[in-house]
């Protein structure tokens, strides 16, 4: 509602008709000649669009309500004001001043003594609401006044109006806001006179003197004609339109606000808007569902979600329903609002109303998506398909034929979208197509990358009875949009790496670089420049990212791990950095961008951020695990990098660090079998120190012997070795790093012989030999391979770890047996 029409329901002592006439108590002084004169022909004072006349009147009814000793003399002052003054000619200062004489009191006590139904008031309720949601409207279009304390107690009893019970919610409800008005610390009402609102209101209509302006008689300018309709008493069902119209301005002014989402929640805002549209209740379509959509939508979705699933379900059933019976156009129109309303991914997933809500839209959505659209008409569809895929997949899309169509429709958009010439700036809904298109995207990426693997991948994810050849057109489609994906953002320089678009494409080509990389190696090899540069932003906070989580919300993108933050750019690359370092000529690109550098500075972050969760409790981190993926890569790839480089001796620090303290959480095992393995890849590339060890290493080394021993157990009887239970959960992703680090440990011990005496300070040689001696088999040859491989080393580089193992093997027990490798180092036969 724009502001002038909010204010003129505060100003209307009359039905429009009558007010364009003029007359009136103080001669109609809101007439305008159209000359540039008032009624009167005083030349107007342009600041604030009042007269010298109407100034001079304005200054002393605002005294008259500062001084004003009862309600009727407040309500008359103000009723003159309203009749003096046009609402067109109110500004924001105005309305300050009128608030500071009237306060926020007056209005609340109106909607109190209304829903109490007091029969002594003088005044219908209908009037009574009609004044105070009125007032409340019009001081409601200045944040100041839309955040401040007492207006917002009122919040409770507009949502009752609205969803059509005032008469026994609200009676409930009245007496707390009347409390907080009078008690409230920001409350300018003396307590005594606050004491008895109702009363006040009750004795002032009845006492008559200043009265007169209370009594509805006629058309005397009485608070009675401030409304434009002279029901007697509050509708049974449906509300005033006046009076819902302003209801719905004051709650949309509160959640314009920064807090005001969290505001209206937590006054019960979702379930009362819920019942107002389910009941059909004035204005709850035009005016209700917007704004519940807002509190919905975006970063509150989850919240909300999971505290009124039920009403929230109900309300989706219903909408999905009038979607589905629409016309043509209105379906159009409503793509983007079951947007709002669709629940968040993996919320209710189970729930069959969800299920059959989700397959009777895409019922609608088949022949819409087969039809000619234009760019403005396909954009909201979607984006609601997107939505749909979010939920459940390609489960209920439809045939393979269809789901091929989809994907080309989304890749066509995007090739389409991002043609504009370097420099165009994309609009708004343009940015919220291609959004929804890469998030089509990603879902068939993995399908087109998996040719020939869709029976092992679960319905869900898959595209149901694909075929080879559509699997290939798929990949063919995809391999163009992405190809303009990596052209758009070699276009954009540093300027705009806080640009949330920006951030939306880069995170949909990381998708796809995650599962492809052979496919445009060219491309991507010369993109690589823009990747690094645009994650390192991001991760020294050089970009701005004010916004970024918001944005994404609206545009309907939903992050598993948490709220969307530039800071987490990296993680998204982190699997191709995994592909692409294992491949000499993007590795070189790589190591030119000291990309090493920037995945030691993830790392270090990242173990900052983990010791603060509690002494590391919190669930594993897949992206740590990956950096390191990617830094073994370069270890082992490029030694000579690795001793030089000063990013490694960091990376060393760190390790020494991390380690002692990951050895003890078992629900971290993974990160400290990389941690592990990592560490002492790099220590096989090291020389002997030439003097004493340093602490850091010493502990590193003694955590690593610790860790890698408990891998295995022999158990109390004889028989193969097995995973020991702290390792059994984890031992599928953690046995080739276990492998490893045995390998490097074994190379640790040739170029620093000083780690074989710890080996047996720390107990890993005994250990180890004991379990060989009675167990009667490894679980596999890599296993036995590997230990094999480091009880050579320590029997070559140290001659006391020779003996014992000499002696262990003479007494021909266990797998020690089968050694035959060690045995020849050892001189045994």
């Amino acid at each position: 509602m724009a502001e002038s029409d909010d204010v003129s329901l505060v100003v209307s002592s009359q039905p429009p008709e009558k007010e364009e006439q003029g007359g009136g108590e103080g001669g109609g002084g809101g007439e305008d000649g159209g000359d540039g004169r008032d009624g009167r022909g005083s030349e107007r004072d342009d600041e604030g669009g009042l007269t010298d006349a109407q100034r001079e009147v304005l200054d002393r009814c605002l005294q008259a309500l500062r001084q004003a000793q009862n309600d009727s003399h407040t309500l008359a002052a103000l009723l003159l004001i309203t009749r003096l003054c046009p609402a067109s000619q109110l500004d924001k200062a105005t309305l300050r001043r009128i608030f500071e004489a009237v306060g926020l009191n007056l209005p609340a006590r109106l909607l109190v003594t209304a829903i109490r139904g007091n029969e002594t008031s003088g005044l219908p309720p209908q009037e009574l609401l009609s004044l105070g949601t009125a007032l409340l409207a019009a001081l409601s279009t200045d944040p100041d006044m839309a955040c401040h304390p007492q207006l917002l107690t009122t919040i409770p009893v507009l949502l009752g109006l609205l969803s059509n019970d005032p008469l026994n919610q609200q009676k409930q409800e009245a007496q707390d806001p009347t409390q907080d008005l009078e008690t409230g610390p920001d409350s300018k009402v003396q307590s005594a006179e606050s004491s008895n609102a109702e009363g006040d209101l009750s004795n002032e209509a009845k006492s008559g003197g200043e009265g007169k302006t209370t009594k509805p008689k006629g058309d005397n300018g009485s608070v009675a004609n401030k409304v434009s309709t002279s029901q007697e008493a509050l509708p049974s069902s449906k509300l005033d339109e006046a009076i819902a119209a302003d209801c719905y301005q004051i709650l949309t002014a509160v959640c314009a606000l920064p807090r005001g989402p969290d505001q209206l929640l937590s006054r019960g805002g979702v379930p009362a808007l819920c019942q107002a549209v389910q009941q059909n209740q004035t204005f709850s379509h035009e005016k209700g569902l917007p704004l519940l959509g807002c509190l919905v939508a975006g970063r509150t979705k989850d919240r909300v979600w999971s505290k009124h699933s039920a009403e929230l379900l109900t309300l989706l059933v219903r909408l999905s329903k009038d979607f589905c019976q629409a016309k043509d156009q209105t379906k159009m129109d409503m793509c983007a609002q079951l947007v709002q309303f669709l629940p968040p991914a993996g919320v209710a997933v189970e729930s069959k109303e969800l299920k059959e809500v989700v397959a009777s839209v895409w019922e609608v959505l088949r022949p819409m998506l087969q039809a000619k659209l234009t760019p403005r008409q396909i954009g909201p569809i979607l984006v609601l398909s997107a939505c749909l895929l979010d939920l459940y997949g390609w489960e209920f899309v439809g045939t393979p034929k269809f789901c091929c169509l989809l994907v080309n429709r989304a890749c066509v958009e995007v090739r389409m979208g991002l043609e504009e010439p370097p420099g165009n700036e994309l609009s708004s809904d343009l940015q919220h197509t291609l959004t929804g298109c890469y998030r089509i995207m990603e879902a068939a990426i993995e399908q087109a990358c998996c040719v020939g693997m869709s029976q092992t991948a679960t319905p869900q994810s898959s595209i149901p009875s694909i075929s080879l050849q559509q699997s290939r057109q798929v990949l063919g489609v995809l391999k163009e949009a992405f190809a303009a994906l990596m052209y758009h953002l070699q276009q954009v320089d540093q300027s705009r790496y806080g640009n949330p678009f920006i951030f939306a494409t880069y995170r949909s080509l990381c998708s796809w670089l995650a599962e492809e990389t052979a496919c445009l190696k060219e491309e991507v090899t010369g993109l690589l420049p823009f990747l690094i540069a645009y994650s390192r932003s991001h991760l020294q906070g050089e970009s701005p990212e004010h916004g970024l989580s918001d944005w994404m919300s609206e545009m309907s993108v939903r992050e598993e791990t948490g709220a969307w933050t530039g800071k987490e750019a990296l993680r998204y690359l982190l699997p191709a950095l995994c592909h692409l370092s294992a491949e000499e000529e993007p590795r070189k690109v790589l190591l030119t961008l000291d990309t090493p550098a920037l995945l030691v500075d993830f790392l270090s972050q990242c173990w900052t951020s983990l010791k603060g969760k509690g002494g590391v409790s919190s669930a594993r981190d897949p992206s740590m695990e990956t950096a390191c993926s990617a830094l073994l890569n370069f270890t082992v790839t490029e030694p000579e990098r690795v001793r030089k480089d000063p990013c490694f001796r960091t990376l060393e620090a760190l390790l020494s660090e991390a380690l002692p303290v990951l050895v003890h959480k078992p629900r971290l095992l993974v990160l400290a079998a990389n941690y592990c393995t990592l560490g002492l890849m790099i220590g096989r590339l090291k020389s002997a120190p030439t003097c004493s060890v340093e602490a850091g290493q010493r502990r590193f080394f003694s955590s690593a012997l610790r860790f890698l021993r408990g891998a295995l157990d022999s158990g109390s009887s004889p028989g193969p070795v097995r995973v020991s239970l702290g390792w059994a959960e984890s031992w599928e992703e953690a046995a080739e790093l276990w492998r490893l680090s045995l390998q490097a440990l074994g190379g640790c011990v040739r170029a620093q012989p000083w780690i074989g005496s710890l080996v047996r300070e720390e107990g890993w040689l005994k250990h180890t030999l004991a379990m060989l001696s009675q167990c009667s088999a490894l679980p596999e040859q890599h296993t036995q391979g590997a230990l094999e491989e480091a009880l050579c080393a320590m029997a070559d580089q140290c001659p006391v770890c020779k003996v014992e193992i000499g002696d262990a093997m003479r007494n021909d027990k266990g797998a020690l047996i089968s050694l035959r490798k060690l045995k020849k180092s050892v001189g045994v036969k």
